[in-house]
């Protein structure tokens, strides 16, 4: 057998081992589907009806921040969501869309300072242990007055 041959079997060796049940990942929709309902009952609470403090009960103590803005921990994050409700009590954040894969709940979110502000467009990612929230990514990007394309950026 040349070389090839024998790097292609390899391949085709290790590639059927690795979609193995063994090696697969099995989804629980049932999970994900409660931990995208706790994240968007979650959402709307701090960012639509600014309970920060109430709906801070679904995030771990150890909560992990990778916006760069905002502190780790639970505290933390209660204490930078209220004084900023305090200087924008009009903020609101419209839930465009969500999905869930595995432990994650993926957030496409129009989010607003007043009824006037164009806003911006957020991609939030949560991580979901054993019902409680404990990690956070973000996106955000400003929504331009003019765009050039005729698409939405929701």
């Amino acid at each position: 057998m040349t070389a090839f041959p024998k790097i292609a079997a390899l391949a085709l060796l290790i590639g059927t081992a690795l979609s193995s049940s063994a090696f697969a990942q099995t989804r629980d929709l049932a999970v994900e589907e409660a931990n995208r309902k706790l994240v968007v009952e979650f959402y709307d609470r701090v960012f639509n009806k600014h309970e920060t403090a109430e709906a801070a009960e679904v995030v771990a103590d150890s909560y992990i921040q990778h916006n760069p803005n905002v502190p780790d921990g639970k505290e933390p994050f209660v204490s930078f969501f209220t004084g900023y409700f305090k200087t924008n009590p009009e903020s609101r954040a419209k839930i465009v869309r969500s999905a869930t894969d595995g432990d994650l709940v993926y957030l496409h979110v129009h989010s607003t300072e007043s009824p006037k502000d164009r806003g911006v467009a957020v991609v939030d990612i949560f991580r979901v242990k054993d019902g409680k929230i404990v990690e956070h990514w973000d996106v955000i990007q400003p929504v331009p007055e003019k765009a050039a394309n005729q698409n939405t950026m929701f």
